[in-house]
């Protein structure tokens, strides 16, 4: 089967040939890799299903927002991203501090001002036609929506963003409405496009629950993913939901799944009950992700890495509802061996038929 054959068998509620799996890694590691299997293609070499992302292009005689005045002094390094959000260089690896042009705004005016990139009049041309020949090639394309909390919060900074949700409101519902509106137009699009799934999220929760209230998240962030998975499903019924957050969001998981969630990542080990989420949600939840980037990946033995995978095909996958992977980006700790030995028992234990 083709990555695309095994993800319509999920969908379908049948078994594929074998559990999909893919894993995504830091350039250090990367590389590390590449020289281990001898090749740069580690997609084709691990028989990876990973997917092919499609989004709305931005007009090439468009330009970008000014965000210069948010920034009177930067670094020469700095990156400065298409929401305003300033990256600047960190001295480990790939890590960077984040900058958030609305850190100092104290009025609603400042937050209204805002140029958020809303992506209107942006293009689809060309989105069907890439689609239908990722397809036609055998892979699985997502739709691109991102985030919600996560741009509202690197717009705004992080404690003035949960601050403003208890005691401002109005400047967090400024800056989500218009992401929000962003979104849509992204989800209708990939929708139009003829997407098998919509790829989005937001990294809610830490190790020991929601980083804020269920509560705020059911005021301010849950009613505008259910209106972008709505405005998907319109267009494309059978388009798959797919939400990502760290942590453990076992106290909003109904709901995330009464909005329309089907596919859940990265359903981290570390910190929530695989078994729980697997009983309480059965054939209703793909589990994708599940093998830890806390604990098997950079500190386990490659046995402890078989053990691990056959467990959770044993557990989590007989029904093909399960879709394996890191549950995060790899990072530069993790062994060349233990990412050889992942593929090695998927091979092995991820027969279904």
């Amino acid at each position: 089967m083709t990555s695309r054959e095994r993800f319509l068998a999920i969908k379908e509620g049948e078994l594929p040939d074998r559990v999909p799996r893919r894993a995504d890694f830091t350039p250090d590691l990367r590389r590390r890799v590449e020289e281990a299997a001898g090749t740069e293609d580690l997609e084709r070499f691990f028989d990876m299903d990973s997917f092919f992302h499609i989004s709305l292009r931005r007009p090439p005689d468009l330009p970008l927002p000014d965000y210069s005045a948010y920034y009177p002094e930067l670094e020469d390094k700095s990156v400065v991203n298409e929401m305003g959000v300033a990256r600047v260089p960190g001295n480990y690896y790939h890590f960077t501090h984040i900058i958030s042009p609305l850190r100092n705004a104290a009025t609603l005016k400042e937050i209204e001002s805002f140029p958020i990139d809303e992506n209107e009049g942006w293009s689809e041309e060309g989105m069907v036609e890439e689609a239908r020949r990722a397809q036609g090639e055998g892979r699985i394309v997502a739709g691109s929506v991102t985030h919600l909390y996560e741009e509202a919060w690197q717009i705004r900074g992080l404690e003035q963003f949960l601050e403003d949700m208890v005691l401002r409101p109005d400047f967090a519902e400024s800056i989500l409405e218009r992401l929000t509106r962003r979104n849509v137009r992204r989800a209708e699009a990939v929708a139009r496009a003829g997407a098998d799934l919509l790829y989005t999220g937001d990294d809610i929760a830490h190790q020991h629950g929601m980083i804020f209230s269920p509560e705020l998240w059911r005021r301010f962030i849950k009613p505008r993913w259910a209106r972008i998975y709505g405005a998907a499903k319109r267009i494309k019924p059978d388009i798959m939901i797919w939400y990502h957050s760290d942590g453990d969001v076992s106290a909003v998981l109904d709901e995330l799944v009464d909005i329309g969630v089907e596919i859940l990542n990265p359903v981290q080990p570390e910190c929530m009950d695989l078994l729980w989420v697997k009983r309480r949600y059965g054939r209703r939840l793909v589990l994708d992700g599940t093998v830890g980037t806390q604990t098997t990946f950079p500190f386990g033995t490659p046995d402890d890495m078989e053990r691990t995978v056959k467990e959770r095909v044993e557990a989590l996958g007989y029904d093909g509802r399960l879709m394996l992977a890191p549950t995060h980006v790899l990072e530069p700790e993790v062994p060349v061996e233990n990412v050889f030995a992942f593929f090695r028992a998927c091979d092995r234990y991820g027969r279904l038929r």
